[in-house]
């Protein structure tokens, strides 16, 4: 069989009341792909759902995968990108905050020759309505990155970003929880390779519906984007 025209990564924790939903969304979306789902050591129920889903799975369309312990999200997703076999990589969350009928225009940069990297950017679409700290915050740490990389990206933390498969295969990814944004997008800017930014749909969800992001994630962050754009 030709390998998929594109790898779906979907890192997962404590999501058990979202997966399922998201899985059906990824396939329906129609596009030649695989999709690798790495559990990482949710405690909610999330993994039995996973497992039962692995009996249904097809292993040329889907895997799933189960980390040990909670590493973080950027260990799961250095993970699935060392399964993925797609010409093209997406990253999708797997709360429900991102529309996975987004795909046909966050693809088509790459198709088209026009990308390398793409972007997704909630910031740039009507109806963003996350918390005054959550944009707030975004919008300081996205000014930062872009002082230092100079991408001129809206939205450094958005969860969808797209690669060619050659571009991953170039970076080489240390971080393990959330500074893994910051992180990748210092690493494609030192690559010199070309970034487009595409609007994506986004409905966030509150701490109270499973948000996870904290202060600490934010300022872990913040030091990322300064150390990454120093030295590998």
């Amino acid at each position: 069989m030709s390998p998929p025209l594109l790898s779906v990564v979907i890192p997962v924790y404590n999501e058990r009341g979202t997966i399922e939903e998201v899985l059906r969304r990824v396939r329906a979306v129609g596009v030649h792909s695989e999709i690798i789902v790495v559990d990482d050591g949710s405690t909610d129920g999330t993994r039995e759902v996973l497992r039962r889903l692995c009996e249904h799975a097809s292993p040329d369309h889907t895997r799933i995968l189960f980390q040990a312990t909670n590493r973080g999200k950027g260990a799961s997703v250095r993970r699935a990108f060392r399964e993925a076999r797609g010409r093209i990589v997406l990253i999708q969350d797997a709360d429900l905050e991102y529309d996975p009928a987004d795909y046909p225009r966050l693809l088509q940069p790459i198709l088209s020759g026009d990308a390398d990297v793409v972007f997704g950017s909630r910031l740039r679409r009507l109806g963003h309505s996350g918390s005054i700290g959550q944009v707030l915050g975004n919008r300081i740490l996205t000014y930062l990155s872009n002082l230092l990389t100079g991408l001129g990206l809206a939205d450094v933390y958005v969860g969808y970003k797209v690669f060619r498969r050659e571009v991953l295969e170039q970076i080489r990814l240390r971080e393990d929880r959330f500074g893994f944004e910051a992180e990748v997008t210092a690493k494609v800017a030192r690559g010199g390779w070309r970034v487009r930014q595409v609007p994506v749909s986004y409905r966030p969800r509150t701490r109270a519906e499973g948000k996870k992001i904290r202060l600490r994630d934010a300022l872990w962050g913040l030091w990322c984007i300064i150390r990454y754009r120093l030295a590998d």
